[in-house]
């Protein structure tokens, strides 16, 4: 059961046919059959559990009971309330400075892999793709999004105060200043 159970988790909103869980677990079709009606059963009658399973178009899927989209609802709403890690706020930073930017020249700058603060960032609606690069290959360019100026309640990109390099030592303290607004946002 706790397979099936992990196996359906990973599939996301793909879902499994019995079919292919029979062939994951090495089971039989009939033994698959059997312990989904189980377990769908046991995740109905369970109020302390989350989720249920459902079949959509003969697929098995994880989903979250009907009786807590309210709460999931908030949180697809408002996904910037959550804070981001710092790699996150890095990019952030970067792609903000710098678009159209490509994950590779992000890497180069941070000097780390960013594929995760970049899917992090685009599932809160704060960077998105806009174009392609080009060259073999063809690599995602980023930016940012109008919700990144929202949020920062800016007018257009360029009201975005000047990096540090570009700075005298006056202008130092409003930048300071910005960036740490900008990493409270996130902590907070």
């Amino acid at each position: 059961m706790s397979n099936i159970e992990s196996l359906l988790f990973v599939s996301g909103e793909d879902g499994l046919t019995k079919k292919q869980l029979a062939f994951l677990t090495s089971s039989a079709y009939e033994e698959i059959e059997a312990i989904l009606q189980e377990m769908i059963q046991e995740y109905k009658t369970n109020h302390t559990r989350g989720i249920e399973i459902k079949q959509l178009a003969g697929t098995y899927q994880l989903v979250t009971k009907q009786e807590n989209i309210d709460s999931i609802q908030r949180l697809v709403e408002n996904p910037t309330n959550q804070s981001l890690s710092q790699a996150s706020l890095e990019v952030l930073a970067i792609v903000a400075y710098k678009q159209p930017i490509t994950r590779v020249e992000i890497e180069e700058i941070r000097g780390v892999k960013s594929e995760r603060p970049i899917h992090t960032l685009s599932a809160k609606g704060l960077i998105q793709e806009i174009g392609r690069a080009e060259g073999t290959g063809r690599a995602i360019l980023y930016g940012t999004t109008t919700e990144f100026l929202q949020y920062f309640g800016l007018k257009d990109i360029k009201a975005l105060p000047p990096l540090p390099e570009d700075l005298s030592v006056d202008e130092m303290e409003d930048t300071d200043l910005f960036m740490t607004k900008f990493q409270e946002t996130f902590e907070g």
